[in-house]
């Protein structure tokens, strides 16, 4: 029987994975001041799945099919590209951005394929998550069986869901608060955030193709 107490740690690690400040949180902060709540919701939804998908791949036991290096490679440096692509167009539309601004012009399929994208392919997340929910994974087993694993897991994403909602709070509630300038000085430090990490991730892929 799992305890309550229990339950709401597994919330609060989904909570502290996603809270270190990394690409995603920085594309939801851009596209929250820009476009408002939804947006940015959409984007750590997208997140949010891709990590989905990385802890069915770790619970279903397929961890040794990220591991082959030409897809290591593939990942680092399309994850390269989505990382500087989505920096520079942040730079660039805040240039143009004004607390007037229409909200709602980017579409949500675009938010939430830049949040897939960004996480999909960020070979640090996949590590991340064959690490920390791999350990977590093989301790929750060891003392309890198939369906309480299942419903821890349950609350690891609950917790990972609770942060995309805050964040998109945070960065669309913020937006009211600011002056024009503020709100164009975030767009840039969050492009040149995704181009400084999309710079490291092709290094890493251009290390791991040549040498």
């Amino acid at each position: 029987m799992l305890s309550g107490g229990l339950l709401l740690s597994y919330i609060f690690l989904g909570l502290s994975l996603s809270a270190p400040i990394g690409p995603v949180n920085s594309a939801q902060i851009d596209k929250g001041i820009k476009n408002g709540f939804f947006h940015a919701w959409i984007v750590g939804a997208g997140a949010v799945t891709a990590d989905g998908i990385f802890m069915a791949i770790v619970y279903l036991g397929f961890t040794q099919f990220i591991n082959i290096p030409i897809i290591q490679v593939f990942l680092w440096l399309f994850g390269a590209f989505v990382l500087i692509y989505t920096g520079i167009e942040s730079i660039t539309s805040g240039k143009k951005l004004a607390i007037s601004q229409t909200r709602n012009k980017d579409s949500l399929i675009s938010c939430f394929l830049t949040g897939f994208l960004m996480s999909i392919t960020n070979p640090l997340s996949i590590m991340f998550w064959i690490g920390i929910y791999g350990s977590v994974l093989a301790k929750i087993a060891i003392n309890y069986g198939p369906y309480e694993t299942f419903i821890c897991t349950s609350m690891i994403f609950l917790g990972l869901t609770l942060w995309d909602v805050f964040m998109a709070s945070l960065s669309s509630g913020s937006r009211k608060f600011l002056n024009t300038n503020f709100l164009k000085i975030i767009s840039y430090l969050s492009g040149i955030s995704m181009i400084g990490f999309g710079i490291y991730f092709g290094s890493q892929g251009i290390k791991a193709l040549f040498f």
